[in-house]
């Protein structure tokens, strides 16, 4: 947004840019990563859905399935009298393939290896980052960019000086895209509420910057609905009021709101008014470590992958350290072409800060595929210890143990800032209820990465 949309007052909190970074219909933009004839295909994916099957509900529905009234949370059965699968339109004459899509069942393992990529570079890319689902986040970029300028290059902005948030932006949007294969939307603005709108504005592929002083009028002409913690149930009695707007409910008698509501009314009316002092903290202590790298393209070169091992391996050691982290499990992650994801990890006796433990065992689980066309590597530690105790070593352990007998984990790869916790309404304190605005499931159909833990 640009311009002088100042009319409406100032916004409480001016000084911090939030990022809100919120992935385009990521279960199905993972199932096209690994299935690129699926893009730009009506593609459905299902939980509790397996192949030929007409049981379980819609997880999520690519923009092309949504074309054809196929909706998140909707039953199988339902979205196939909307939506045929195309191998059965092919085989009946009644039925138009152009009219029928692609249905694959919820793969959250893989999906959460994807969000893994995503998360690493959202990591780099902010000290302070909230991850409130597996698809989206915020972050607090108040330190690193400045309001205002032209959206420049990165190559145009000088060593140590501050991007445009626009930019920045910008270049995180392409790096996810880059390093993690799948499309964000993000919002930015100076409170969490309005930034989270924001990355939904534009979407797919949006990118939204509301500036301080704009919050107000930016929100004004929306359905109020979609205010913070406007669920149905409200939405439906503030229209009841004749309140329709977001901009309605700000200018309404915060009398007659809380006479309706009680204070969380007068909450929500705060949300409209652009008044959301919360600031993004991010939830409990990491779960686990990790750096990962792609090479430009798949390689076979025995020393290329030992070398990038190695310097991912020392970028893990340096951050645990950092962190005062001990580690009792050391990994690495293999993507084969196309994109097949491998996991190894080994346990150790005890929780350990090791460089050199971290690199020869990466190293060591690496030889599985000395001969393997290789697409990226990363290293991981997990189960870790921030305990406030004297950093351990290897000496004092009389050895390891792998995860299992042939040294490979059956647990999905978790990495940098994986947290478990409640909610993002619950964490932060507000009264939620029904008026959460998830009564409904979300639009996206996404789990969050803890509720698989």
């Amino acid at each position: 947004m640009s311009g002088d949309l100042g009319s409406l007052g100032a916004d409480a909190t001016p000084d911090q840019i939030l990022c809100h970074v919120d992935m385009d219909c990521f279960y199905a933009a993972c199932e096209r990563l690994r299935e690129p004839a699926l893009e730009g295909q009506p593609l459905v994916v299902g939980m509790g859905y397996e192949s030929a099957e007409t049981h379980g509900a819609v997880a999520t529905a690519s923009y092309e399935a949504r074309a054809f009234g196929v909706e998140s949370a909707m039953a199988i059965s339902e979205a196939l009298e909307r939506l045929p699968r195309k191998v059965e339109a092919a085989r009946d004459p009644d039925l138009d393939v152009e009219e029928a899509g692609f249905y694959r069942p919820v793969d959250l393992e893989y999906y959460d290896d994807v969000a893994a990529d995503v998360k690493a570079v959202l990591h780099d890319a902010a000290e302070v980052v909230r991850e409130v689902s597996i698809d989206e986040a915020y972050l607090d970029v108040t330190d690193r960019v400045v309001w205002g300028g032209d959206d420049v290059s990165d190559d145009d902005v000088g060593d140590g000086d501050p991007h445009p948030v626009e930019t920045f932006a910008r270049s995180l949007k392409e790096r996810i895209e880059a390093e993690a294969g799948v499309v964000a939307s993000v919002g930015v603005a100076p409170t969490m509420s309005a930034a989270k709108i924001a990355s939904d504005y534009d979407k797919p592929d949006g990118l939204v910057v509301v500036e301080p002083g704009e919050v107000r009028d930016f929100l004004a002409p929306l359905d109020v609905a979609e205010i913070h913690n406007v669920g149905p149930v409200t939405a439906r009695q503030l229209r009841e009021m004749g309140i329709e707007t977001a901009g309605d409910l700000a200018a309404a008698d915060p009398e007659d709101v809380r006479e309706a509501f009680g204070e969380r009314g007068l909450a929500v009316r705060r949300y409209a008014r652009g008044e959301d002092p919360r600031e993004v903290t991010p939830v409990g202590e990491p779960k686990s470590l990790s750096r990962e790298s792609a090479f430009t393209e798949p390689t076979d070169d025995g020393e290329r992958k030992r070398e990038k091992v190695r310097a991912l391996a020392a970028d893990v050691a340096e951050r645990a350290q950092r962190e005062g982290a001990l580690y009792r499990t050391i990994g690495i992650k293999v993507v084969t072409p196309p994109y097949d994801v491998n996991t190894r990890a080994e346990s150790l006796p005890g929780p350990v800060d090791d460089p050199d433990l971290l690199e020869s065992t990466a190293l060591d689980l690496l030889a599985e595929f000395a001969e393997e066309q290789v697409r990226k590597l990363g290293v991981r530690v997990s189960k870790l210890d921030f305990a406030e105790s004297d950093q351990a070593s290897l000496a004092g352990f009389e050895g390891r143990s792998s995860g299992t007998s042939d040294g490979e984990t059956t647990d999905r790869a978790t990495t940098d800032g994986e947290r478990g916790a409640s909610a993002e309404d619950e964490a932060d304190g507000d009264e939620a209820g029904e008026e959460t605005g998830r009564a409904e499931p979300d639009p996206e159909g996404q789990r969050s990465l803890w509720e698989y833990e």
